[in-house]
């Protein structure tokens, strides 16, 4: 047995060390309990400091833990009760891993979680909720996404679980083994987007006021054993996936509310006593795409049982599936149809050979993308990807639901989705991905092997997996272009680098156990000065390698940026611009110069090269440097890296070809925007700042929203820009932050200008009146004239276009329909409202512009115009969207001409 004075000493020691470390002691005793429970937890998680050592998957702000992205780490053990500890945690990320036990009711006690995802994993028990003696997760009413799918979780859902005030978008509960009926509590929260209650043991009847919820697009109720009536969903205006297969609802005629749901693009059906006529009506929606009606008693669209599509069926329709009903006969439009209809097992099909009378034959499922040169050799436990490297891949099963996808033989489908997935990746370690083995699943799911393959080596770290896996959760709901909604299920990485065996740990702790009274007693008098030395010692050496060594918080530059973009040398990016030669400039302006550059991989960046004496300064470089490295979104512009060598400072940002908003509703840059174009521009970029106040880590407040500040790509998409002004937001992102008033005369926030209480609804101010300016294609102040009091002084809603004739663009009254443009400008002054309470969230922006936008006959989800080429009007020569031309810049107390900002 240890002698009692060396357990003492030993307790010394680590009080010692404990108070050496930069961690906030909360979360470090919080950590210390989680990495005592988990097992296989990486190799970076040692030493008494979470925040200060970096452990990987672990991310602090001012030395507190926000957040936790361990997914597919391979962790196993239990969620101790000591998360709850965590009191600033905002994310917290652990699905794809090997946990069991029960859900700890102490995460309930964490006040800012936005982000809770602790699906595929082995939990059971009943999810918990408050009682006299412990919160629950009915406490977490931030929190924006549950995702508890595909564990073992039993019980009834707790009706306690949901409220009107809760923020939630996603619910996604599907494959435990839940049973119970579905609480009509459910039907309070009006921000559910997405609902996944499918493969449970659910009953009882389906709450008649989920038909409230107007905002849910995906609802998942299939393979349960609920009952009763079939739900009349009508008030679900949003819907476009809709499943409620292999239920018993009472026999009933098929209802009419189907066809009155404009957004659906896939209905289910299958097996659930449907009786009766199908209205023609239902295959004319503008978006369908999938129609599963099998297994039930259907006969058609007309009473003599004949099914009749209509002479004009939606163009987006794929797949058409009456199979096992009672079709007797079939109206076939002349010419045929372009989609695929299975009639087979209907009394139709005993008199007729028609192809609609065979199954499909199944896809080939050796099917793989191509590879772009031979197959190297590798060694055993290697795997060579497209790009001929060997390397440990990241593995694991996409599922996607819907038929757009069907097609298994053509290669050009798996061309175009590798590309689709390869720009979710952008800026992380990622060279290529290959994709194998397509096949239908059990429930009609398409299934695809997926390998992730790194970059720059042949494994990834810790912290590359968390990204990615991050990235595959954060968009496992989001529909790629021409591919339909899908879902990733990842496999356990096995190939992090330096992972110690099992045995030389316990070879380490047996050493350690040897350790004499003596040595204990030396290292407890010896604890604190060496564990302050060591703290130096540490930070000497990360300043050898730290781009920032020099970095000069005096000169109101503020800290040392928090890194996550790649450190150009000035030879590097000296080479890239051809020396800075004059013609690869492209614009100029208060800060400094930008250049065209091409990397040594093709890549086409801008390289904006600060002058002396630069009117954005330090703060606002440090400031772009640490936010635009951790936001990763296709409408938010892309920063490549950074330079700060040899007294140079540069940002290199991803290159943006058509310039700015400003510049294209000005006319200067040639490129004609139609009604069509402006509202998926506005689309874009409203998703763009909502990724920035919902989804960014932590969530940023823009502060210089402006058309200067909004790019177009190639296909004008629309792409934020220009970080130098912006902020972190508080506690949660809808506390405010107090700060000195900066930003562009005309945009800003006249709450904030006033209190200079920033919050993300001066945003939501700054983006009202970029609306108003697709509308007007005016400058927010002409002559002295504001365009918001011009507009809403006009404005007269009992007219045609509320009297706006003479403020609306000309270019766009004929291309856009009166109601849609209405509500645009409704939106557009409810957003420029003077109390930011009145505002809405730019949850809600998006949300109305997508619905503008179906008003108008487009779908929101589907790509901008194939390139710049098919724009009307030449392109004029113009300066490079990186170069901004004189604006009114507020800052401070004072007003400035500002170039560049």
């Amino acid at each position: 047995m240890v002698p009692r004075i060396q357990v003492y000493l030993v307790v010394i020691f680590i009080q010692v060390l404990v108070a050496a470390a930069w961690t906030n002691p909360s979360d470090f005793n919080a950590m210390q309990a989680l990495r005592g429970e988990w097992k296989n937890t990486p190799p970076s998680w040692v030493g008494p400091d979470p925040c200060g050592m970096r452990w990987d998957g672990i991310t602090c702000i001012n030395y507190r833990i926000v957040s936790i992205m361990c997914a597919s780490f391979g962790l196993s053990g239990q969620l101790p009760a000591d998360i709850g500890s965590l009191s600033e945690l905002q994310i917290l990320s652990l699905n794809s891993n090997k946990f069991i036990g029960e859900i700890p009711s102490s995460i309930g006690t964490l006040p800012k979680l936005l982000w809770l995802d602790i699906g595929e994993n082995r939990l059971t028990g009943r999810i918990p909720v408050s009682n006299e003696s412990a919160s629950g997760l009915d406490m977490l009413v931030q929190t924006n996404h549950f995702h508890f799918g595909n564990n073992q979780l039993s019980g009834e859902i707790p009706s306690q679980l949901f409220s009107t005030n809760m923020s939630l978008f996603h619910l996604l509960l599907e494959n435990n083994l839940l049973n119970g009926s579905i609480p009509a509590t459910l039907g309070l929260v009006q921000s559910l987007e997405l609902v996944r209650l499918d493969r449970n043991s659910l009953s009882g009847p389906v709450p008649q006021n989920l038909s409230k919820l107007s905002n849910v697009q995906d609802l998942y109720l299939s393979n349960n054993n609920l009952g009763g009536p079939l739900p009349d969903l009508t008030g679900m205006m949003s819907l476009s996936y809709l499943d409620m297969s292999n239920n018993t609802f009472d026999t009933s005629d098929v209802p009419t509310w189907f066809s009155t749901l404009q957004s659906l693009t896939t209905l289910v059906m299958e097996n659930t006593t449907l009786s009766g006529n199908v209205s023609d009506k239902l295959f004319s929606l503008p978006q369908l795409q999938t129609v599963r009606l099998r297994n039930n008693r259907l006969n058609g669209t007309l009473l003599n049982g004949t099914l009749n599509i209509g002479s004009s069926p939606s163009t987006e329709l794929q797949l058409v599936d009456f199979q096992n009903n009672s079709i007797q006969f079939f109206t076939e439009k002349p010419g045929g149809y372009n989609f695929q209809i299975i009639l087979v097992d209907d009394p139709y099909c005993q008199r007729s050979t028609s192809s609609y009378c065979i199954l499909p034959l199944p896809a080939n499922s050796s099917n793989s993308i191509p590879s772009n040169c031979s197959t190297p050799r590798c060694s055993e436990d290697q795997v060579p990807s497209p790009n001929c490297q060997c390397a440990y891949p990241y593995t694991g099963t996409l599922f996607f639901r819907a038929p757009s996808f069907s097609d298994l033989s053509n290669r050009s489908n798996y061309v175009s989705l590798q590309q689709s997935l390869m720009s979710s990746f952008k800026h992380l370690p990622v060279d290529s991905v290959s994709l194998s083995n397509p096949s239908k699943n059990l429930d009609e799911y398409l299934t695809l092997s997926l390998q992730v393959f790194p970059s720059g080596q042949d494994y990834f770290n810790w912290t590359g997996i968390s990204a990615i896996a991050f990235v595959f959760s954060n968009q496992i709901f989001i529909s790629p272009p021409s591919f339909g909604p899908y879902y990733f299920i990842a496999n356990s990485y096995q190939n992090f680098p330096g992972t110690p065996s099992s045995s030389h740990k316990k070879s380490r702790v047996i050493t350690g156990a040897k350790v004499c009274g003596s040595v204990l007693l030396f290292l407890s008098l010896a604890a604190g000065g060496h564990a302050f030395r060591q703290k130096g010692r540490a930070e000497i050496a990360a300043s050898q390698i730290d781009p920032f060594a020099s970095w000069d918080p005096s000169k109101n530059s503020g800290g040392i940026p928090q890194l996550g973009a790649r450190n150009f040398s000035f030879e590097e990016v000296k080479k890239y611009t051809n020396n800075f030669s004059e013609t690869n400039g492209i614009g100029s302006g208060g800060y400094g110069k930008v250049y065209r550059g091409t990397l040594p991989t093709g890549q086409l960046v801008a390289i904006k090269r600060a002058q002396q004496g630069s009117m954005q300064g330090a703060l606002e470089f440090k400031n772009e440097i640490e936010l635009l490295s951790r936001v990763h979104h296709k409408n938010i512009v892309g920063l490549v890296g950074f330079c700060l060598d040899q007294g140079e400072e540069m940002l290199v940002y991803e290159y943006i070809p058509n310039g700015t908003l400003k510049e294209s509703l000005s006319g200067k840059s040639g490129i004609r925007l139609d009604w069509m174009r402006r509202l998926r521009i506005a689309l874009g970029a409203a998703r763009g700042i909502q990724y920035l106040h919902v989804l960014a880590d932590p969530p940023i407040i823009h502060r210089d929203i402006k058309s200067n500040n909004v790019l177009l790509d190639e296909r004008l998409n629309a792409k934020v820009g220009d970080f130098g002004l912006s902020k972190p937001m508080g506690s949660t992102y809808r506390t405010h932050v107090t700060t000195q008033v900066k930003g562009t005369m005309g945009y800003m926030d006249p709450e904030y200008y006033m209190t200079n209480q920033l919050t993300e609804k001066s945003d939501v101010y700054g983006f009202g009146v970029l609306m108003l300016e697709i509308v007007t294609a005016k400058a927010p102040i002409v002559k002295g004239k504001y365009i918001v009091r011009e507009v809403k002084q006009a404005m007269d809603v009992t007219k045609d276009l509320y009297n706006l004739h003479q403020v609306i663009d000309p270019v766009i009254v004929s291309s856009a329909s009166p109601r849609s443009l209405e509500k645009f400008l409704d939106l557009a002054l409810r957003c420029t409202e003077e109390q930011g309470v009145s505002r809405p969230t730019m949850s809600e922006v998006v949300k109305e512009i997508e619905s503008i936008m179906e008003l108008a006959g487009l779908n929101p989800n589907a790509e901008s115009a194939s390139t710049s080429e098919s724009y009307e009007g030449a392109r004029k020569g113009y300066e490079h969207p990186y170069s901004d031309e004189s604006l009114f810049i507020y800052s401070g107390a004072y007003t400035q001409f500002q170039v560049g900002a």
